[in-house]
Parts: structure tokens; sequence; C-alpha cells
């Protein structure tokens, strides 16, 4: 798991930046704080020190007590210096009941209250996931709870967008049936793909209309090869209309696997005469 601290100290540190622009109505960079933050870390490796991210419980202790500009983040670096370095048998007197009671009050300041209010109006996806990554975070440890939040909230996104693919079908000019295709073609949506075609049914040539679609992955190759597969033992032809450049690198890619005929879109030319 320690390979993957240094990108859940970065995710942190974003999450730390969203919610402070949040507070202060401002707008952070973060791309900067990814390269400072990482170019830290790399100083600290040099130097036997431990490296470390933004945290939100310290950052809105700043930002509570009116700090706004750089100035109040490196005071309180220097500071924590300072008390390291001459100061550490002071703190050492500090009871840890007091210690303990200061962590307490930065939970209870940054702690985002308002979600038990909106718990019923979110998706009950995100609600779960909300409850799955506090609960990870309580019986392990942050890093862990940010991947487990992470895969989960990906398989969410996969499982509900592989609902949203359709077709609208019509015949041509030329009496091809014509499958125009909306949403996206991915791993999550090969299955509803598939059941989409009357291939019993249609015609001799069969068109289906990327125009409105993009193909994501591999397994959307499959399983256009598949359908392909399907129309030839049928005794039909199918093509595949307006894919886009990437898709037409997959099946590149993938040429020795699938047998497809894209009809190629045509390219026009502008010719423009100059009036001297």
């Amino acid at each position: 798991m320690r390979l993957f601290w240094p990108a859940i100290g970065l995710i942190e540190s974003l999450l730390t930046l969203t919610l402070i622009d949040e507070i202060t109505d401002t707008r952070g960079h973060s791309n900067k704080e990814c390269v400072g933050q990482g170019a830290a870390n790399v100083t600290c490796g040099f130097f036997g020190a431990m490296g470390g991210c933004a945290m939100i419980g310290q950052s809105m202790i700043n930002i509570n007590s009116g700090g706004r500009s750089r100035l109040s983040g490196i005071t309180a670096a220097l500071l924590l210096l300072v008390f390291i370095l001459f100061a550490a048998s002071y703190i050492e007197m500090i009871p840890l009941a007091a210690l303990v009671g200061v962590m307490f009050m930065v939970v209870i300041g940054t702690f985002e209250w308002s979600s038990f209010r909106i718990m019923r109006k979110v998706p009950k996806s995100d609600a779960f996931v909300i409850f799955l990554v506090s609960a990870v975070t309580v019986a392990t440890d942050l890093a862990i709870a940010v991947c487990v939040g992470i895969i989960v909230s990906a398989l969410v996104f996969a499982w509900q967008h592989a609902k949203h693919i359709y077709t609208e079908s019509y015949l041509d000019e030329e009496g091809s049936k014509v499958y125009e295709l909306h949403g996206p073609l991915f791993f999550g949506s090969v299955k509803n793909f598939l059941e989409l075609f009357d291939i019993k049914n249609d015609p001799k040539d069969v068109i289906i209309e990327f125009k409105h679609s993009r193909v994501a992955d591999h397994s959307a190759i499959e399983a256009i090869d598949t359908l392909a597969d399907k129309y030839t033992k049928a005794g039909k032809t199918l093509h595949l209309r307006h894919v886009s450049a990437d898709c037409k690198e997959l099946l590149h890619k993938a040429r020795d696997l699938v047998e497809i005929n894209v009809i190629e879109d045509p390219k026009y030319r502008v010719a423009s005469d100059e009036l001297g």
C-alpha cells in the first residue's frame, strides 16, 4: 500500500485545494500544487525526511484563523520547524488528553455535517460510497479508503453508463438498414449493444452509424467483431460509418483479430479564389 501513498497524498492535496477554494471563493492552481508537492517530496527523499501533503485539518484551522495568503502557510511551516528543533522538550510536556481534545475539535470543525441532511437527496450509489469510505477509513486508514472509494465509484459509473446506449433505426435511400448508435460503447455496455440488433429480420446490407457514439476499449472492438460475425453467418454485410479516429486506430491495431467493413468518410476540400 505504500506505493499508493504519493497518489493518496496528491488526491488529498487536491481535495483540500477544492475545499479551500469553496470557502474563500478563490481559484487555486492545481497544476502548480502538484508540481510543488512532488518537488518538495523528492527533495525530502535526498535528506531522509518524511514526505507530506496538504492536510485538511491544518488548512481549515489556518483559514478559520484568518490566513489567506502564502505567508500564512510559510509561517506555519517555519514555526513547526522551530518547535521540532528547539522546543521538542516543551511539547512533550503537553498532556496527551489535551492533544486528543484538540484533535476532536479539528474533526468537529472539518466534518461535513451537511452530508446527513442531503443523504436522502443524493443518489443511493453516492450515499453508499460515502458510508463505505468512512467505514474503511475507521477500520484501516485513509489510503486504503480512498482506493476503495475510487474503485467502487468507477464501477458504479461504468454500470450507470452501460444503460445509456440505444439505437434509432431506419432504411436509407439505397435500402440499407441504418442503426444510429447513441451512447458510449465500452466493456460495460457491450451486452446491451449486442441486444440492439435484429439480425434475423434485417436486410442484406446493414450500417451502424457512430456519429453519436464512441468506441472506448478493446472489449467494444470484440463486440463489434462478434456482431459482424453473426451478420456474416446470416449471409449479410455489416458496415461502420462515421467511426472516430481513435476507433479506427483500435481497429487498425486489431486488424488480425477483426474483419469489419468501415465506410470511409468523404474528405471535402474547399477551393477559394483570391481577388487582387
